[in-house]
């Protein structure tokens, strides 16, 4: 199977999205000729022109209320916000408007838009371009959330985003844009709510979302060669979320650290771990313990900011200790 970069997974599932509907339309800024700040998107102008690829002005709250009218009057909008840091600027768009116009017309309207941002730090863009907000929108009723960790990832959930009738918010990690990963040439989508387990383990279960599933996989890695067996779960989408895939393992293994990119606090680490403590409760060695980001703005400085997010080396260090028995508590 040939291997592409998670960048070019996103823009093939929108270009063959677009083939396939005409009413699919990407709006938001430097999204034409630009391509995008991370080039996400280059190519889809040349082919579908400038009334289906929309450059707009720097009016977050302007486009994405066009894009929410669009598709409740029928077209598919994909809005590309380009930091998920902005997403504060459209959150009465988003969360007002787009979460709530189907119960609130009793079922008459649907909102059938994607809303594509990013998250992840650790790229040096300081506090107010390294934020992974996902959270805050999985909060609202009426939102889908989707966290692709790879291409393969990426190209399927975007695709199945575009075809459903509510709204989606897709956070893609800005630091995987060019890793690769198998993708298949032909057509196939990702079911949402159903999560992927990538390493089969008898241990302990780690539960990574986006860039964490590759941290918990590093990590379970390092376990292995310690003896420790590792199953390692991605989600793939936290709105709905696969609670039975995350009940069975921690009902098999019995220990459980979940591992997001986001603020500990508050959050989906928080949520995850609530669930399988009230849901598998008499099964559990020890209780679920969390790995977050540091309650913190994200610094600037490298050194600093390396420090904010968990490492492999970190989720291995709690995972030892679960396994030896010594009841810790998260930081």
């Amino acid at each position: 199977m040939r291997e592409i970069t998670l960048s070019k997974a996103v823009n093939e599932a929108l270009a063959e999205e677009m083939r396939r509907d005409e009413t699919v339309f990407i709006i938001g800024e430097d999204v034409a000729e630009a391509g995008t700040p991370f080039k996400v998107l280059s190519g889809l102008v040349e082919e579908f022109g400038t009334a289906r690829v929309i450059d707009t002005p720097i009016a977050e709250p302007g486009f994405m209320g066009l894009a929410v009218g669009a598709a409740m009057t029928g077209a598919r909008p994909v809005v590309d916000l380009m930091f998920g840091d902005f997403i504060f600027l459209i959150m009465d768009q988003l969360c007002n408007q787009a979460a709530k116009t189907h119960y609130m017309s009793g079922g008459k309207l649907n909102v059938p838009l994607v809303l594509r941002t990013n998250l992840g730090a650790t790229r040096r863009s300081a506090a107010q371009h390294s934020q992974s907000l996902h959270a805050l929108v999985a909060h609202i009723p009426g939102l889908k959330v989707a966290l692709p960790s790879s291409a393969y990832e990426a190209k399927g959930l975007m695709k199945t985003a575009i075809r459903d009738n509510n709204p989606v918010v897709i956070f893609e990690d800005k630091l995987m844009y060019n890793d690769k990963a198998p993708v298949p040439e032909e057509e196939y989508l990702i079911p949402f709510g159903e999560a992927n387990i990538l390493r089969e383990g008898k241990d302990i279960t780690l539960i990574g979302t986006s860039s964490m599933v590759q941290v918990c996989e590093r990590a379970a890695e390092l376990l292995e060669a310690e003896g420790i067996s590792a199953e390692v779960i991605d989600p793939r989408t936290i709105v709905p979320l696969d609670e039975e895939t995350l009940l069975a393992s921690a009902c098999k293994t019995a220990r459980v650290i979940v591992v997001d990119e986001g603020h500990q606090s508050f959050g989906v680490t928080s949520e995850i771990a609530s669930r399988i403590n009230e849901k598998a409760f008499y099964h559990l060695d020890a209780p679920v313990m969390r790995m977050g980001a540091m309650d913190v703005p994200v610094p600037f400085s490298p050194a600093l900011e390396d420090l904010t997010v968990p490492t492999p080396e970190g989720v291995a260090d709690m995972a030892r200790k679960l396994v030896a028995g010594e009841m810790i508590h998260a930081a």
